[in-house]
């Protein structure tokens, strides 16, 4: 019964989510040649990992005829 139970504990712990600060970098680019280019760094405070990841995300926009980037990598 002990076995069973403590394999229980170790599986229920190895599934729970860690929660911690987690850091999004990203540096914004632009083909505007006035645009400056520049990084900025955002942090999670107590987040999952599957939550930062959505929300530290890469996109790319069309303004008139420029186009501006932003390339973000959770660290």
């Amino acid at each position: 019964m002990k076995k069973v139970l403590f394999i229980a504990l170790v599986a229920a712990a190895s599934l729970a989510s860690c929660k911690k600060d987690r850091t999004c970098s990203c540096t914004y680019t632009s083909t505007d040649p006035s645009f400056t280019t520049y990084t900025q760094v955002y942090t999670f405070n107590d987040a999952k990992k599957s939550d930062a990841k959505k929300a530290c995300i890469t996109s790319t926009n069309t303004n008139g005829s420029y186009t501006e980037t932003n390339t973000c990598e959770l660290k």
